[in-house]
């Protein structure tokens, strides 16, 4: 079979042309200890307080005590698939849940996912997991109008 250096350098050039580099770069470590739903990961040095990490098998946990060389996360799922060398990646974002109206009444699992059997939830926005609570006088305003609220309905 002969082929012709034009029609070569032709399949190179088309090659070429249509080249996207995707390189992509993570941050990963390796779990060296689990027991009592937290895992002790070896390997992110750049992790930050409450980041979602996801472990190789699909599940996720999250950052909570940062050490030199290790990190304690806890484990957001009930798969026992993490073991010693399970791999482990930074997702860079910390972790959050879906909040709105349509939750209420839904039985949903640590990361906001439903778990009732109901279906998919329209969320109206996201909250951290770990954030600060409302202050003592913006809680009481909220009761207050609440209230005022629901004597609107029930009149």
């Amino acid at each position: 079979m002969s082929s012709k250096p034009e029609e070569i350098s032709g399949i190179i050039k088309a090659q070429i042309k249509n080249y996207r580099s995707r390189i992509e770069m993570r941050e990963t470590g390796t779990v060296i200890l689990v027991g009592d739903g937290i895992a002790r990961v070896y390997g992110i040095r750049e992790c930050m307080a409450s980041e979602l990490l996801e472990f190789s098998d699909g599940s996720y946990g999250m950052a909570q005590n940062l050490e030199d060389e290790t990190v304690s996360v806890a484990l957001l799922s009930d798969k026992n698939n993490i073991k010693e060398g399970t791999t482990v990646r930074r997702t860079g974002k910390v972790v959050s849940v879906p909040v709105g109206e349509n939750f209420l009444g839904r039985v949903v699992n640590a990361l906001g996912e439903p778990i009732d059997g109901k279906g998919a939830i329209a969320a109206s926005g996201t909250r951290p997991i770990e954030s600060d609570a409302p202050g003592i006088i913006e809680r009481k305003v909220l009761t207050f109008l609440s209230r005022q609220e629901s004597k609107l309905l029930t009149v």
